[in-house]
C-alpha cells in the first residue's frame, strides 16, 4: 500500500517514512502543502499523513482540496493543542488525528488501524483489477479465472507490495480452513505459476509475482 507523508520538517518526514517502510508500506514524501496537491494530482494513495502547518499551502486547505475528488483515508498531524484545531481538522474530511509529538509506532498502529477500518475492497495496480469483497481479478478489464486459493495468495501479495513472504507464511494466510496435512511448500509455487498464467505478459520474466530465491514471493513495488 502506498502512503504520501506530507511534513515540511524533514527529521520528522524521515522518522514517520523510516518506521512506515519498516511496516511495509511504500512511502512518498512531500514538504510542503503545493506539493503535496500535485503528487495526489499525479499519483493514486492509500492514505495520507498530513502536517496541519505547511508552508506555501496549509494542512487545512490540502485536505480540503483532496476531498473535492477523494475519499482516501487521512490522519492529520499538528503541534498546536487546542481543540479548535482538532475540531477543524475533523470537519474538513480528516479521518484521524495525531498531536505532537507522537511515537513512530503510534503512528504506525494509527495507520493500520485506519487502513483496516476504512480499507478500500479493491487493489488496483497497472492494468490489474482485484476485488476482495467479490473475489474478482480482472486484467485489461477482463475478468480471469482463480481458484479462492489462489486468489487469496494474489490478494496477500498485492496488498503488501514488496513484502516477502516465505511459501509456509502463504500457506497459513492463504487458506481459509485449517491447513491440509499433504499441502507442502510446492503447493505454492504451483500455484503461483497458475497465477502468473493469468496477470503476467512473459511468465519467464514476470513483472508483478517475483521469485526471492531462498525465501519466497514478493508482489512487485
Amino acid at each position: 500500500m502506498k502512503i504520501l507523508v506530507v511534513e515540511d520538517e524533514s527529521t520528522i518526514r524521515e522518522v514517520e517514512k523510516a518506521y512506515l517502510k519498516r511496516a511495509g508500506y511504500i512511502v512518498v514524501e512531500a514538504a510542503d502543502g503545493e506539493e503535496a496537491i500535485s503528487l495526489f494530482k499525479k499519483d493514486k494513495f492509500d492514505l495520507i499523513v498530513l502536517d496541519l502547518n505547511l508552508p506555501k499551502v496549509d494542512g487545512v486547505e490540502v485536505c480540503k482540496k483532496i476531498r473535492e475528488s477523494s475519499k482516501v483515508p487521512i490522519i492529520m498531524v499538528t503541534a498546536r493543542v487546542e481543540e479548535i484545531d482538532e475540531i477543524i481538522g475533523l470537519e474538513i474530511g480528516a479521518d484521524d488525528y495525531l498531536k505532537k509529538p507522537f511515537s513512530p509506532n503510534v503512528l504506525v498502529a494509527r495507520v493500520q488501524s485506519l487502513l483496516r477500518r476504512l480499507g478500500s475492497e479493491t487493489i488496483e495496480i497497472d492494468d490489474i483489477n482485484i476485488d476482495a469483497e467479490k473475489m474478482r481479478v480482472q486484467v485489461n478489464s477482463e475478468e480471469v479465472e482463480l481458484t479462492t486459493t489462489q486468489f487469496n495468495i494474489l490478494y496477500l501479495l498485492a496488498k503488501n507490495p514488496g513484502k516477502v513472504f516465505t511459501r509456509e507464511e502463504i500457506l497459513n494466510k492463504a487458506y481459509d480452513d485449517i491447513l491440509p496435512n499433504d499441502v507442502l511448500d510446492r503447493t505454492v509455487d504451483a500455484h503461483i505459476k497458475s497465477i502468473r498464467k493469468v496477470i503476467e505478459v512473459d511468465t519467464k520474466n514476470p513483472k508483478y509475482i517475483l521469485t526471492v530465491i531462498g525465501r519466497g514471493y514478493k508482489f512487485t513495488e
